[in-house]
């Protein structure tokens, strides 16, 4: 029977974020935790605009945030002039941990591809379109959003 999973690039991607889950299982991060590691390590962030990146809940976000605040890895700071808004940042653990995730997961899907026809630079540049395309499509999304365009998740 052939393989047919390149027709389903889902399955494939379903099997490559397993394999991120085991690379973040080592450094004890879950999947959801590492999405908002990465957005806070671009820098401070609010809750409404985690939420909104990510495509979850506030509520949802505040859970995964709640978690990292209490292993020391976010800090929370209230605006002076808005004590409602709160803004979220990493600590310089949080930093520390965000570049061992980074350096597991990268280390793991290296290994895997390793296995592959192609070089593990190819399978990682292989990548870059599809980071492109998420910018491109978050940026659409926001803007849609502003202009008052219904927006789909």
């Amino acid at each position: 029977m052939p393989d047919e999973s390149f027709d389903h690039p889902g399955r494939v991607v379903a099997r490559l974020a397993r394999q991120v889950e085991l690379a973040l299982a080592t450094v004890d991060l879950t999947l959801p935790q590492y999405r908002v590691v990465v957005l806070l390590g671009e820098g401070l962030q609010a809750a409404s605009a985690l939420a909104e990146k990510l495509a979850v809940s506030r509520p949802s976000v505040t859970g995964v945030v709640d978690g990292l605040v209490a292993r020391g890895l976010v800090e929370r700071h209230h605006d002076r002039d808005d004590r409602r808004r709160v803004g979220h940042e990493l600590t310089a653990e949080g930093r520390r941990l965000l570049e061992a995730a980074d350096a597991e997961i990268e280390r793991r899907l290296g290994e895997v591809a390793t296995y592959g026809p192609a070089s593990v630079a190819a399978a990682f540049e292989g990548l870059r379109p599809w980071r492109e395309s998420l910018d491109a499509y978050r940026s659409a999304r926001r803007a849609a959003r502003a202009s008052g365009a219904e927006v789909t998740r």
